[in-house]
């Protein structure tokens, strides 16, 4: 799937995977973890990423079955180095209001992983 660098379509986007997740058979509480994680996906590729470029799009390719999920989010933008990327659980970084994202999806997914470039994350969810 192919969606605009609009804010406003992440839910949707989101909403038409988790059908597929729902339809496989996760129980409620891994189909939350899989939808919070491919929204904190999706809305870094669209914000951080293609910096809501109009002319950009952010890509997802999802392969869901009864044993996992795999979720890919690619964006045009430059990409960026998930190191660099400042610990939001320390005490500086408590307060901001942004930053969660990558934690987030580290927490719910059982493999999160980027590539070499940084516009491309790909994730993973068993089934259990």
């Amino acid at each position: 799937m192919v969606i605009p660098s609009e804010l406003q379509v992440i839910r949707q986007a989101a909403l038409k995977v988790l059908d597929v997740v729902k339809r496989c058979g996760y129980d409620e509480a891994s189909a939350f973890g899989i939808r919070l994680a491919l929204e904190e996906a999706l809305h870094n590729a669209v914000k951080h990423g293609n910096r809501t470029d109009p002319a950009k799009v952010v890509k997802v390719d999802y392969d869901v079955d009864r044993s996992r999920a795999i979720l890919t989010v690619t964006d045009q933008g430059q990409g960026f180095d998930p190191a660099v990327v400042p610990d939001p659980t320390t005490d500086e970084n408590l307060e901001r209001p942004s930053g969660r994202g990558i934690m987030l999806m580290r927490a719910y997914m059982d493999q999160v992983h980027f590539n070499g470039r940084g516009n491309q994350v790909r994730m993973v969810k068993q089934n259990r």
